[in-house]
């Protein structure tokens, strides 16, 4: 029972996690983009919590110095809630996932005042978003996506 249940390296046959490897980029991909959306809908539409368009620019504009505020919020939360959507959905992904890393990009110098962790408002969380949506933009949709599907070769 014992040899049958072991698992084998790569060299010689699939193992367990040789056939769920292909789920390991998609699981990232979708997730990703999973985890962007409530934030972009906090400011869209006040969901989960947040304080919708106007006050979000408000606070933008006030607290961040992003003038003009409204603009700024509309454009972070199209980003988050609609570039999310796409990662989800593999459509258009490479395109989606530079957006995203510029934006985060553009949006770290705003966090680094209040250093490095999150829960201080630093800018760990959009170096982490970055760099992850900057991998999604080198490997693209991939199998498990709508550009694979629709024969979008972005």
């Amino acid at each position: 029972m014992s040899t049958q249940m072991s698992t084998t390296t790569a060299n010689s046959g699939p193992t367990f996690f040789n056939r769920l490897a292909p789920l390991s980029y998609p699981l990232v991909r979708v997730t990703t983009g999973l985890l962007l959306m409530p934030h972009g809908a906090q400011k869209l539409f006040g969901w989960f919590g947040g304080h919708g368009l106007t006050a979000t620019g408000q606070y933008f504009a006030s607290n961040l110095g992003m003038e003009p505020g409204f603009l700024f919020a509309l454009l972070a939360g199209l980003i988050e809630f609609f570039g999310g959507l796409a990662l989800v959905l593999g459509l258009l992904t490479r395109p989606a996932a530079l957006i995203i890393a510029i934006f985060m990009a553009v949006i770290i110098p705003v966090h680094l005042p209040n250093g490095f962790f999150w829960s201080n408002g630093g800018f760990e969380y959009p170096l982490m978003w970055g760099l992850l949506a900057l991998a999604i933009f080198f490997r693209g949709g991939e199998r498990y996506s709508l550009d694979r599907r629709l024969g979008l070769r972005i």
